[in-house]
């Protein structure tokens, strides 16, 4: 295309919000956390991937409730826990656990609180 028709395009896009950083990663955060269960350091790593600022960064964060993300957290752990009931050794129980909570971007504080009750 040529530059002018970009230009046009993008501006009707930005004009009538099709294109918004807000709504994407208030949507970003919503869904991540909802089906795939990420935690907010993974989604905060994502979104900063994606060049978004930091000001929508915290307000996408906010659509997460404390309620749900710790519910999730705790669930979430729970299963991993039962997938892992075959494993005998308790070191490499505890360390799979935290690497999968890790890996799915959830505070290493929660994570090791969670691995010390094991």
């Amino acid at each position: 295309m040529i530059p002018e028709a970009i230009d046009v395009i993008i501006h009707h896009l930005l004009q009538h919000n099709f294109l918004n950083e807000t709504r994407f990663a208030q949507a970003f955060a919503r869904g991540k956390f909802r089906t795939k269960k990420w935690g907010k350091q993974r989604i905060v790593r994502e979104l900063k991937f994606r060049e978004i600022s930091k000001y929508n960064i915290t307000l996408a964060l906010k659509e997460i409730s404390e309620k749900d993300y710790y519910k999730t957290f705790h669930e979430l752990a729970e299963k991993r826990l039962r997938q892992l009931e075959n494993e005998t050794n308790l070191q490499k129980k505890k360390k799979k656990l935290a690497d999968y909570l890790l890996y799915r971007g959830w505070e290493s504080s929660m994570v090791w609180e969670k691995v010390r009750e094991v």
